[in-house]
């Protein structure tokens, strides 16, 4: 038995695989520190965030979904070395 692709640990695996670093987001505001406010904070490299249950491409300050996510709270972010 293994795991989807889709699961945490598959992903998370490829993702370190490929050069990429899990940081967690401090929770100075847990429900506060959106996407959007990354994409300000971060206007330069290439990030994957951790919204619940959900992933998110962020690429020089701009993020790319398949919805508008701006608004979600990412818990944690994988960053390229």
């Amino acid at each position: 038995m293994a795991d989807m692709p889709s699961a945490d640990r598959v992903w998370w695996a490829l993702l370190e695989d490929l050069g990429f670093t899990k940081k967690k987001i401090i929770d100075l505001c847990p429900d506060c520190y959106t996407v959007r406010d990354f994409c300000r904070d971060h206007p330069y490299g290439i990030f994957i965030l951790g919204p619940k249950e959900h992933a998110v491409t962020v690429i020089d300050g701009d993020y790319f979904d398949s919805w508008d996510s701006g608004n979600t709270v990412p818990g944690y972010y994988f960053m390229r070395r």
